[in-house]
């Protein structure tokens, strides 16, 4: 098994997480904060195992609660549940159809936020909601449509640049004679 990808998931995770608490230019101009973890639980459910969309869950969930007002580990199971969802069904899905990939980042980046709002609510917790609500959630399931077809075109083109590729063509020609000297 090849562990660079798995390992540069969660680098892209970790690092995703630490800007989105950073950095505040979408927070000021479109009210709300893009979510990446949904987008990149899409892109790991469709091309990894059920490993590795554990331990993108776990992890990922970890490091957003442990920078954002959330109870530390509610974002796990809402994360795990569309990972363990899309991973059940991947051989159903698309792949590699951009429109798919953009309706699975869509669905993921809103149905997470909205777990961990039912999450909350159900635990006791009092969040913010308002009419505001409504165009944080639109916002960030556009961001999402947007984002997931990127980590599919960034990662393919990490993995074809640092794995082998197979070999499409054989040194076997089906047209060739062999001549035997026979003396």
């Amino acid at each position: 098994m090849n562990y660079l990808n798995p390992i540069l998931v969660l680098v892209v995770a970790f690092v995703s997480v630490f800007l989105e608490a950073w950095v505040d230019i979408f927070r000021e101009l479109l009210g709300t904060q893009l979510t990446l973890l949904p987008a990149l639980i899409v892109y790991v459910s469709l091309t990894h195992s059920m490993i590795v969309t554990g331990v993108l869950a776990v992890c990922g969930g970890l490091w957003f609660d442990s920078l954002s007002c959330n109870p530390l580990g509610i974002t796990i199971l809402p994360l795990f549940l569309v990972g363990f969802f899309i991973q059940t069904y991947r051989e159903l899905l698309l792949r590699d159809n951009l429109f798919a990939q953009s309706v699975l980042g869509l669905s993921a980046c809103v149905l997470c936020p909205l777990g961990t709002l039912f999450l909350l609510l159900n635990f006791g917790n009092t969040p913010r909601l308002g009419w505001e609500s409504i165009w944080q959630f639109v916002v960030m399931g556009v961001g999402g449509a947007v984002l997931t077809p990127l980590f599919f075109i960034l990662f393919d083109y990490i993995d074809n640049t640092f794995n082998y590729q197979p070999v499409s063509q054989s040194s076997f020609r089906a047209d060739r004679e062999i001549k035997y000297n026979h003396r």
